[in-house]
C-alpha cells in the first residue's frame, strides 16, 4: 500500500506562485507514474500533470508554462509548482501514484491517490 499526502494548498491571488508537495508512504514510489489532478467545486477530477519513472513530463494543455511538476525521488515526493495563478486554477489538488507504464492520464489508471489540498485564487 502506498499512502499519499499533499501539503502547501491555501489562498493566493491572482498572478501569485504557490508550489505543493505529496510524500509518500508505505513503499518507494520512484517506480511509480506520479501526477496531479484537480477537482473543482461541481466539476470532474481533471488531468494537470504527469510525471514518469524517467522524469519525462507531460502538462496539461491549460496549465502548460505555468505548471512544473518534478519529482525528488530521495525524498519519495513529487511537486507542483504554479505561477502565474488564475481564478480558474481554484480547485482541490489531488496527487495519485500509478504503476503502469509511460505517462498516464486518466485517474482510472492511478492506484493510489491523495486526499487533496486546497488551492483558492482570487481575482
Amino acid at each position: 500500500q502506498v499512502q499519499l499526502v499533499e501539503s502547501g494548498g491555501g489562498l493566493v491571488q491572482a498572478g501569485d506562485s504557490l508550489t505543493l508537495s505529496c510524500t509518500a508512504s508505505g513503499r518507494t514510489v520512484s517506480n511509480y507514474s506520479l501526477a496531479w489532478f484537480r477537482q473543482a467545486s461541481g466539476k470532474e477530477r481533471g488531468f494537470v500533470a504527469v510525471i514518469g519513472r524517467g522524469g519525462t513530463t507531460l502538462h496539461a494543455h491549460s496549465v502548460k508554462g505555468r505548471f512544473t511538476i518534478s519529482r525528488d525521488n530521495a525524498k519519495n515526493t513529487v511537486y507542483l509548482q504554479m505561477n502565474s495563478l488564475k481564478p480558474d486554477d481554484t480547485a482541490d489538488y489531488l496527487c495519485a501514484a500509478s504503476n503502469r507504464a509511460g505517462l498516464p492520464t486518466s485517474r482510472a489508471l492511478y492506484d493510489y491517490w491523495g486526499q487533496g489540498t486546497q488551492v483558492t485564487v482570487s481575482s
